[in-house]
């Protein structure tokens, strides 16, 4: 330990930080910054560390290692991070950690096909995203959102016509219907369906509406289950909140080494200009991949997310040949 160090205990010095970027970072990063360094004070407690000036390189390589044996992905390691130099830069300013500190924890690399998954809007990536939203944003109007656009697989416009009355949450589902031109489907009466809602989805569409739901009706006096003040949210809008949902800054830190302060991506409605953000299509394509994944008949694919059969071999089904041939093999176990 340096003589030019003063002794400052961990849960403090995040204190410390996270009252030092409330000014710069928005709300819900700073609750995601809170819960990764919570997780890094807590082993630093089970170590016994508890002065931040006896933290040194090897302390970091070790907490990562244990993370690792702990099953955490490495695209979240790599993601985490971003948080914990940050914060080591930070006490460094302060002189609670050595000089330079941060420069060593390294950055994980990872293979271009790890880089993929991460940086496009994977089945994965959008369920660490609901992690997110439901541990800082619960039952919001986005967690709803990107709940059933991902959960359902539907497109943002037939999202955008569902009427409170189209939500049955006694008998769990949802309803799609047709009422053009004001809400129309893209397949008009043929995109007509009922979707089957998982418990979990209709927790939070209930939460949503008993608390964040307004009580708003649109200028045809229905009343949108996905609602703002003043009346049926539209489909630019909703298109806009995904984009800005999927921005990495809302719940991390950039992976683009953009500077805040002039990313042009966080000025109002230019979410789409950052790299990794996405569109509510591509959350749609998560959501089938996933269902294909997860060896689901595609004709039930089919009915769930209002398309053929051989759109969805051709464009959203991942599987490798290999894992194809598993999945056969188990539907045709019954055949002894």
């Amino acid at each position: 330990m340096s003589d030019d160090l003063e002794p400052l205990a961990p849960r403090k010095g995040v204190d410390m930080y996270l009252d030092h970027r409330r000014g710069s970072l928005h709300q819900r990063t700073i609750q995601a910054h809170h819960y990764r360094l919570k997780q890094f004070t807590e082993w630093l407690d089970e170590e016994g560390i508890t002065n931040l000036n006896d933290l040194s390189g090897r302390t970091i390589e070790r907490y990562f290692a244990d993370r690792r044996a702990d099953g955490v992905k490495e695209t979240t390691i790599r993601g985490n991070s971003y948080t914990y130099r940050a914060f080591l830069k930070y006490c460094e300013a302060i002189e609670a950690v050595p000089k330079d500190l941060h420069e060593k924890v390294m950055i994980p690399e990872l293979d271009k096909h790890q880089l993929a998954r991460n940086h496009d809007l994977h089945p994965d990536r959008v369920e660490n995203l609901l992690e997110h939203y439901r541990e800082f944003a619960y039952a919001s109007r986005e967690h709803v959102i990107l709940k059933l656009l991902f959960h359902v697989g539907c497109r943002v416009g037939a999202l955008h016509g569902v009427d409170v009355g189209d939500y049955h949450p006694d008998e769990k589902f949802l309803e799609f219907v047709h009422r053009g031109p004001a809400t129309p489907l893209k397949n008009d009466v043929h995109g007509e369906r009922p979707v089957a809602l998982s418990d979990e989805a209709v927790e939070v569409i209930e939460d949503y509406r008993r608390v964040n739901r307004p009580d708003a009706l649109d200028e045809n006096g229905r009343r949108p289950l996905i609602a703002t003040k003043q009346g049926r949210m539209s489909i630019s809008a909703m298109r806009a909140t995904v984009y800005r949902m999927t921005r990495p800054c809302e719940y991390g830190e950039c992976p683009h080494d953009r500077d805040p302060e002039t990313c042009e991506a966080l000025e109002p409605g230019l979410a789409s200009k950052c790299p990794s953000s996405r569109a509510p299509h591509d959350v749609r394509a998560a959501a089938i991949m996933r269902m294909r994944s997860l060896g689901i008949p595609p004709e039930v694919v089919s009915e769930r997310v209002n398309a053929t059969q051989e759109v969805i071999d051709d464009y959203y089904d991942e599987r490798t040949p290999r894992e194809r041939m598993e999945q056969r093999r188990e539907e045709l176990e019954v055949l002894g």
